[in-house]
């Protein structure tokens, strides 16, 4: 007796899945390593000089890890309370912190000791940055206010507070020294002038601002908090350019890529997403375990670094050439699948006795019904929950099968209301995609033989009745208007393209006649 074949399940091609360069692009990062920090990681800053080694500020220490090193190359202790925003000077050697305890320090990243303490502030620092000439330090606190330092004489310079609400948030001008942006609690981005020792510009933003970014250029600024994602023009006097809302949780951070032209930005929604910054639209999309508080990437792309909640550090590198090529190319089986293979391919010798065993078939549950000719519950089966909204097309391959059998009528008959309102439900969620439309027209033409003398019994299967009917109408005025469409560019197409004259030699315009043939020769038969 011959084996059950299985029902076989056609594979279909995923609908609306486009494969750009982006998608190639940010694809091209290895599995994530991961470390366990001493607390939630509210902070990445890396170095601008090479090796660009990145520092990580967690709970009451700063750890400096090196590009691929899993273990800390230098760690910061000397934390009373709570560090917040390590960040390097533009020349790698210096790293300024705050703190919980209101004291800002500043680390030599060779030493250990705290070469310089701030004091001044009444509330926890969370801001900290270096200004473009190296000699200063700008500090946001609690406290409301915005400060800044003379680095060699360990002084305050200057106080800033119109801000209303905690400062959480800040960035220095890469290029003048002067300038510095700062994010607060209270909704607004102020954009900051040590010349004039006042706020020269002022920015809603609508939510609590937790990140500010500034573009290479300086032209653009952007701002996160709340949902959104802000861009404001300061050419411009800090027009608003674009709003972004795709995250659907606080935005807690955002970065540039190297050249620019990718943002960043990440959220306690456990997503990372790309943005071209031409368009504005998401090119790619990262997902994470667990909420995400800070997100940074180095300056040459080769790696994402990313902070969570859960005091998980996550960092990907990027593949080299060689790994890349192996990798598009034909996949090494893994280990496990070479030793569930091992022996299949041996040839037995000449004088060898082979002792076989039958091979146990595993069936799915529809093929079992199938098995068994119980071709009524087959469908039930392939009618579950899961199965019809996860998996449409296991659906699909087994009403094939049963039209195949020339038992799908059987199947279709004998069904109380519940069921047959489950079925129609799956025709009206699946009859116009054009993978499924050619088994499932067949299925809905034989439920409405056989229930047609049953129709207004059923308020319920009559509204899905009309819903079907509704949808295959509209479905068929689409598909008129797109004809009409093709029509109308056929003719386009037609007209816009030139008439070429194509020469042959020896042959008349005038009449097609080879020259020096006479117009009223006949063709001559030949008789034998």
């Amino acid at each position: 007796m011959a084996s059950f074949k299985p029902t076989k399940i056609q594979v279909y091609p995923k609908l609306g899945e486009k494969v750009t360069q982006d998608t190639l692009y940010w694809k091209n990062y290895k599995a994530p390593v991961q470390i366990k920090e001493f607390g939630a990681i509210t902070n990445i800053d890396f170095s601008p000089v090479a090796p660009h080694n990145f520092a990580v500020t967690a709970f009451t220490r700063i750890h400096i890890y090196g590009p691929y090193s899993q273990e800390p190359v230098k760690s910061f202790t000397r934390f009373k309370d709570t560090a917040y925003c390590g960040r390097f000077r533009s020349d790698g050697q210096l790293l300024v912190a705050g703190c919980e305890d209101s004291v800002v320090r500043l680390f030599d990243v060779s030493g250990k000791v705290a070469l310089r303490m701030f004091k001044g502030h009444t509330k926890a620092v969370h801001v900290t940055d270096f200004t473009s000439d190296r000699y200063q330090i700008l500090t946001g606190s609690d406290d409301y206010t915005c400060r800044l330092w003379d680095i060699p004489n360990a002084t305050e310079l200057n106080t800033y507070q119109e801000h209303t609400d905690y400062i959480r948030c800040g960035v220095t001008s890469k290029l003048n020294r002067d300038l510095f942006v700062t994010g607060s609690y209270d909704h607004t981005v102020r954009l900051f002038d040590a010349r004039v020792d006042k706020g020269v510009m002022t920015m809603e933003h609508g939510q609590p601002v937790e990140s500010l970014l500034l573009y290479p250029s300086e032209g653009l600024l952007v701002s996160a908090g709340g949902r959104f994602v802000k861009v404001w023009d300061l050419l411009k006097g800090g027009q608003p350019l674009v709003s972004l809302r795709n995250h659907h949780k606080t935005v807690t951070s955002v970065c540039l890529s190297s050249n620019g032209q990718r943002l960043l930005s990440a959220s306690l929604d456990r997503h990372v997403k790309v943005y071209n910054t031409t368009t504005y639209k998401v090119v790619h999309n990262f997902d994470y375990a667990a909420s995400i508080l800070s997100v940074g990437l180095s300056p040459d792309d080769e790696s994402i670094v990313v902070g969570m909640t859960n005091s998980i550090l996550s960092i990907k590198h990027r593949k080299s050439p060689e790994e890349s090529k192996e990798t598009s190319g034909q996949q090494r089986r893994r280990p496990s699948y070479r030793v569930f293979v091992k022996g299949k391919n041996y040839v037995p010798k000449q004088d060898d006795y082979l002792v076989s065993k039958p091979v146990k078939q595993h069936l799915a549950k529809y093929d079992k019904q199938l098995k068994k000719f119980n071709v009524s519950k087959a469908l039930d089966t392939a009618l579950e929950t899961w199965t019809r909204l996860r998996k449409p097309e296991v659906t699909v391959a087994v009403i094939k099968e049963l039209d195949r059998r020339g038992t799908l009528k059987n199947a279709l008959a004998g069904r109380d209301e519940q069921e047959l309102s489950r079925l129609l439900h799956f025709l009206i969620g699946n009859l116009v995609d054009p993978r499924f439309a050619p088994v499932l027209a067949t299925a809905a033409e034989m439920i409405l033989d056989i229930y047609q003398s049953v129709i207004g019994q059923s308020p319920v299967v009559d509204r899905q009745l009309l819903r079907l009917q509704e949808l295959l109408e509209k479905e068929i005025d689409y598909q008129q208007e797109l004809l009409e469409v093709l029509g109308m560019l056929d003719t386009m197409f037609a007209s816009s393209l030139p008439r070429k004259e194509v020469p042959c030699s020896g042959i008349s315009r005038s009449n097609g006649l080879i020259q020096g043939e006479a117009s009223t020769s006949r063709p001559q038969l030949q008789t034998t």
